[in-house]
């Protein structure tokens, strides 16, 4: 934890809070795909479905949050609480993941649903690509302070 402890007070609570989200967003994101992985139709906030059983490719998305993208989150996010960079480096890798996992289906939501925003739709489809560019933004501002050897 020593590259956060260096930095600006206002740096490493906005860390903090990123951290916070991202933790709370993979959890979040866990249960509901474990959910679609069993089999379950999920509603969405825009009115949409997600059901494997009529379009394949959610079963993948759902494989690839639940083996993949979750437990980098979590590895990466203990991983930086120990002191080990290679933890940012896992989490920049599930930031990027969240803004294109996010986009596609924000942009499917918008193309395909004609949704009402409401704060629901916004934590359901967009909320992960402020977090994940979050993540890459505080990432490319302080890279010299966290990836210095």
């Amino acid at each position: 934890m020593n590259a956060v402890g260096n930095l600006q007070l206002f740096s490493q609570l906005t860390f903090y809070v990123l951290m916070f989200f991202m933790g709370l967003f993979s959890v979040l994101i866990f249960f509901w795909q474990i959910m679609v992985l069993r089999g379950r139709a999920m509603n969405n906030a825009d009115g949409s479905c997600d059901d494997w059983s009529e379009q394949k490719n959610f079963w993948g998305i759902a494989f690839a949050d639940v083996f993949i993208a979750c437990p980098v989150t979590f590895a990466g996010i203990a991983l930086v609480f120990t002191g080990l960079r290679c933890g940012f480096y896992m989490l920049a890798l599930v930031g990027f993941w969240f803004i294109w996992a996010n986009t596609m289906t924000t942009a499917n939501s918008l193309r395909f649903e004609n949704p009402k925003i409401t704060l629901s739709w916004l934590f359901t489809f967009p909320m992960g690509i402020f977090i994940g560019g979050g993540y890459i933004l505080w990432t490319i501002v302080h890279f010299d302070t966290i990836y210095a050897i």
